[in-house]
Parts: structure tokens; sequence; C-alpha cells
């Protein structure tokens, strides 16, 4: 499998570095018709590289030291149960299907339920994020600020040129798609034992879990390294602007 460009090196193991994940892969993709028609969105290929968006996020789950991952599928499930079945993975993995959208903090608990190790802390990622970043540190973040739940943040770029100009209304340049002063949820995310117990039936934790462990100071922000990969696979301008950066990569 190819890896992202510029991926970061893992960090040497942690012992209190979580072995199991859950991967949300239940979407429908409907910003990424026509690619979607015909599989779930986390089946898309990431052009040049042969394989889907789960297959990377798999490998790279792997390579941090996840031996066992739960992916929770919904729309189109039996494309990726196929795919997962007949493609030689680099870990254990079982699947769970949504009969009925659940919501992200429902489906979430959803899978966990089938993690092998319910006593202890998990990884969680969502199903259309293309990334590369040392998830070992993550999880030491995490277990130092005595968390409950710790999400990822990205700076993306904006997506259209800025104009720079002084105090009195002066044009002083003109910068193209620069990085966002804000972070956002890069939608990865370590939890401690027991976190699924908060979690909705259905709906959406992003609503209802993290602004209650917020308030308490029970919910971290781990910041990605800074020239670590990170791109969320949302539209088809997404796929175009991911294999336009890997070949820039490629380039000698």
């Amino acid at each position: 499998m190819t890896e992202p460009p510029d991926a970061a090196h893992p960090a040497a193991a942690h012992p209190t570095a979580p072995t199991q994940a859950v991967v949300l892969a239940g979407g429908q993709g409907s910003r990424l018709r026509p690619y979607t028609d015909d599989r779930p969105k986390p089946m898309v290929e990431i052009p040049g590289t042969g394989t889907p968006i789960i297959g990377h996020q798999l490998a790279w789950l792997a390579a941090e030291g996840v031996t066992d991952a739960v992916v929770s599928c919904g729309h189109l499930a039996g494309v990726l149960q196929d795919w997962l079945r007949t493609t030689e993975l680099p870990l254990r993995v079982r699947t769970v299907v949504e009969e009925e959208p659940l919501g992200r903090g429902g489906g979430l608990k959803f899978a966990a339920a089938r993690l092998p190790h319910p006593d202890r802390s998990w990884y969680a990622t969502n199903g259309d994020v293309w990334t590369r970043f040392p998830l070992r540190e993550m999880a030491a973040f995490h277990t130092e600020r005595a968390a409950t739940a710790t999400l990822a943040l990205a700076r993306p770029r904006i997506p259209w040129g800025v104009v720079e100009t002084n105090g009195f209304g002066q044009v002083l340049d003109f910068i193209e798609a620069p990085p966002s002063p804000y972070l956002v949820n890069a939608g990865v995310y370590v939890f401690s034992a027991g976190f699924a117990s908060l979690l909705p039936d259905s709906g959406d934790h992003e609503r209802t879990t993290f602004p209650h462990l917020a308030r308490e100071r029970r919910l971290a922000g781990y910041p990605i390294p800074q020239g670590a990969y990170w791109r969320a696979i949302d539209t088809a301008k997404d796929l175009t602007e991911a294999a336009r950066e890997l070949a820039a990569q490629r380039a000698p």
C-alpha cells in the first residue's frame, strides 16, 4: 500500500498505547457521487494508489501497533465486507452492520461493544480520513492529561487565495490557500476504557458526550504534528487534490 505524502514515522512503542480501534465506515458519501454509487465512501480509491481509503487506514493503524479493528458498516455494507474478506490485511478485522442509521455517536457505541478488550483504551477514526501521524504519541498525550477522550486536531488549508492588508487598508500581498488560523476536529480519537458507556444509543456524540466532557475538562485536543499529512476525503475535488499531492511527493 502507498503511504500518504510526508508520512510521519511512528513513535517508539508506548506501554499505554491502544491495540484496538473502531473505524466508522457507514457513510453514504453523497458528495462523492458518482464514485459512491456502487460502493461506500471508505471504499473509494485514492487515485494513483490502487487502494481504497480504508485500506490506507488499516495499514496505518497496524503500523501504530493496533492488532484488532472493528469496522462499522452501513451503506452498501456488502461491498466493504467482501473487500475485507478477500484482502490480505495487516491486522484482525471484524465488521458490524447498522441495520438503521445510528448517527456517529450511536455507531461508535454499537461498534465498541465488539472490541476484544472492553477494559482497555481504544482508537477510533472516521472512515473518510487519509492521514499518517504518530498515534502512539497521541496516546501518550491522552494519558498524560488523564483525559477521557482526546481528539486529533488538524489545521486545513483555506481553499481560496487570501489578501493581506495593513491597518490603513493597503494591499500588501496575495497568499494562495494558506493554512487556516483555526484547528478542526481531524476525525481521529483516543478513548479511555469506559468511554463507550457515555455515548448515546443514537445521535451525534459531538453534540452530547463531547460538550459534557469539555465542561468537566475531561476532553483533550492533540494538534497533529507539523508536516504530518492529513486530508478528509469529502468531495471529488478532495480526491483530485490528494492525487496531486501524492504525485508531487513522488516527483524527483
